[in-house]
């Protein structure tokens, strides 16, 4: 069977995490710290705020952002659901822009037509990798607006100002840990940021919303006291996913670089075939290539004769995403209805995820092109 995605755990990962579970903190730790420290390295952003999840990050965003009741969080249409959950989590109103029928991500246009007078929060999304167009995203909302990035596909990516995540143009930048991400702390996420206060917002939400912090206690009994401030979750990061996060860290350029060996070959073997293939970076931007997305030129149908097919040859492709707003809570709570987002839907109906992981062997590349071919 080969799966469309999958983690790379080597004989180091496996050291680092035995070092701390054969230590004295098993979580709220030193390695949280030093885990955070490298990411922001890695972004080059001044603060990176781990979670214990790409969820719990987003949820964390919109809470530091100060979203809620009245207010609206616009997202790309094509995402999974916690790009938009994220807004609902603090009682906004999450909203949705179409796509660029090509790149899968959403545009300053599309942005600018789905925006209204109560969008407080926009997150774009770096759909399959591909680096979204935040500066010109910022430039139509303005400065008051909030921007967070849904960075879960992009770690690694690279727009033209520097790595996704280093904040030059959004607020917040948010990434996933998940198994089939870049890099693996088995579950786990991160927000970056450029601002102090938002770092502070950030890091208060995880942990229950309690402050140490001496100079903004309301009393002061002793070394051992903490006030709750805001309603907050534990949403920590433990020690052991930290000790194994950073040691991914450190592969996430060869992890990077081998994903677009493998979307190159793809280019390769499937040329001249009938699949649509996906647009490839901009010159000066670096494509992340957690998805390898695809897409059917006979839509819905034949899409799924393929991805049956390929099944059921142990080739485990998936389809990302059906659009946010067609799952039932969405239309049942807040009305939405099919059609909402043309572009969204027909990338939906044909779009078709390949095999794309470090350690897919180009024959087993081979074997899935062939296949392909084969069933179309």
């Amino acid at each position: 069977m080969i799966p469309y995605g999958r983690q790379t755990i080597d004989d180091d990962d496996v050291v680092a995490v035995v070092e701390i579970l054969r230590g004295d903190w098993l979580t709220q730790g030193p390695s949280v710290r030093q885990f955070e420290e490298a990411f922001a390295s890695v972004c080059e952003a001044p603060h990176a705020v781990a979670f214990s999840s790409g969820t719990a990050a987003l949820h964390a965003a919109a809470h530091a952002a100060g979203l809620g009741p009245g207010d609206k969080l616009l997202t790309s249409a094509l995402s999974f659901a916690a790009s938009a959950n994220c807004g609902a989590y603090v009682g906004a109103t999450p909203t949705f822009a179409d796509i660029d029928a090509v790149t899968g991500n959403v545009t300053a246009a599309t942005v600018s037509e789905a925006f209204d007078a109560g969008t407080r929060a926009v997150v774009p999304v770096h759909f399959a990798g591909l680096p979204a167009p935040v500066a010109e995203i910022r430039a139509a909302v303005g400065d008051s607006v909030v921007i967070i990035e849904d960075a879960a596909h992009a770690l690694g990516a690279r727009s033209a100002e520097g790595p996704v995540g280093a904040c030059h143009h959004a607020d917040m930048a948010v990434f996933s840990f998940h198994p089939v991400k870049a890099i693996t702390s088995g579950e786990g996420g991160m927000v970056t940021t450029r601002c102090d206060e938002l770092a502070r917002r950030l890091r208060e939400f995880r942990t229950h919303g309690m402050v140490t912090d001496p100079s903004r206690l309301e009393l002061s009994e002793g070394g051992w006291y903490s006030e709750q401030h805001d309603l907050g979750f534990n949403y920590r990061l433990t020690d052991i996913q930290s000790a194994l996060g950073r040691s991914q860290l450190t592969k996430l350029e060869h992890f990077v670089a081998r994903r677009n060996e493998i979307a190159d070959n793809y280019r390769t073997l499937l040329a001249d075939g009938p699949l649509e293939l996906p647009p490839a970076a901009l010159a000066g931007q670096r494509h992340a290539y957690h998805l390898f997305v695809v897409r059917h030129p006979d839509g819905y149908a034949a899409r799924r004769r393929l991805y049956d097919g390929l099944h059921e040859h142990g080739i485990m492709v998936q389809v990302h995403y059906l659009p946010i707003y067609r799952h039932p809570w969405y239309r049942r709570t807040y009305g939405y209805r099919k059609g909402h987002c043309p572009a969204a839907e027909a990338f939906y109906g044909s779009c078709l995820s390949l095999p794309c992981f470090p350690a897919l062997a180009h024959d087993e590349q081979e074997r899935v092109a062939a296949t392909v071919r084969e069933l179309i």
